[in-house]
């Protein structure tokens, strides 16, 4: 499968002790996260709703690791092999940036590092998409304070059946490893079941994220979500609400909490 090797270069200077920290986000799964609102016929129509409007509080972080104003499509130099379109990223970050801002946070900082046509497999410990995720994760936190993992991935599970049996256990090893590795044995982890895949196995891929047993862990459910002509990815529209359950899941679960 196609997957993107993300570039490595040096860091953006971090910030000085008297700015308020970095709120950062790591965006992470495969197709639907990257983003494929928009894309037709492998093209994107280049519709940027103003939920996804660029924001100068809002960066991302580049595959040079470098920080520059997001803007869509947040993934367009990290899912290289694919197109990409618009995704939940810049909806979400919109959302929760006036909550955090109230908390004193001078900026938000998304990571892109979702990959199309990946399945959970690849994202073990050890392989190249978990370790370049842990790695940008790591490189962002010298800017700021990772919050949460944002996660939406399983499609190319659910094209096996032997692959959606084992999901459950894949998925919580792969949040207790990225946890260990981060040294965040707390870190929040926002999981989105699926809206769409294989039909013959999509519900035992559902239903193993459904029943995820670890702390601080929360799953939005995308079934509904109108999709694509392919069937597959959400679209615009659907990204955008997408975007919004995911900070309201965040605001909710772990903001308020914290407050």
């Amino acid at each position: 499968m196609d997957a993107a090797f993300f570039a490595s270069s040096s860091l953006s200077p971090p910030a000085s002790p008297s700015m308020p920290a970095m709120r950062i986000f790591v965006l992470s799964g495969q197709s639907n996260m990257a983003g494929r609102g928009g894309v037709h016929r492998r093209r994107w129509d280049g519709v940027v709703p103003p939920e996804c409007a660029p924001d100068p509080q809002i960066l991302r972080l580049s595959a040079g690791l470098q920080w520059e104003e997001a803007r869509e499509p947040l993934h367009a130099d990290i899912d290289t092999a694919k197109t990409c379109g618009v995704g939940p990223g810049m909806v979400f970050a919109r959302a929760v940036l006036p909550r955090l801002q109230e908390q004193g946070a001078a900026e938000i900082g998304l990571v892109p590092c979702a990959a199309g046509g990946t399945a959970i497999r690849e994202w073990g410990r050890g392989d190249h998409l978990y370790d370049q995720m842990v790695q940008r994760a790591r490189a962002a936190a010298v800017r700021g304070e990772i919050e949460a993992v944002l996660w939406y991935q399983g499609e190319s599970d659910a094209e096996s059946a032997e692959a959606a049996e084992a999901y459950k256990g894949n998925i919580e090893k792969l949040i207790k490893d990225v946890r260990a590795d981060l040294g965040m044995p707390e870190l929040p982890f926002i999981q989105v079941a699926l809206a769409s895949g294989d039909k013959r196995n999509i519900d035992k891929v559902r239903n193993a994220q459904l029943s995820v047993n670890l702390p601080n862990v929360v799953t939005v459910d995308a079934i509904g979500l109108a999709l694509n002509e392919d069937n597959m990815h959400l679209s615009t529209e659907s990204q955008v609400k997408l975007g919004e359950m995911l900070a309201e899941a965040y605001i909710t679960n772990f903001l308020t909490a914290n407050c």
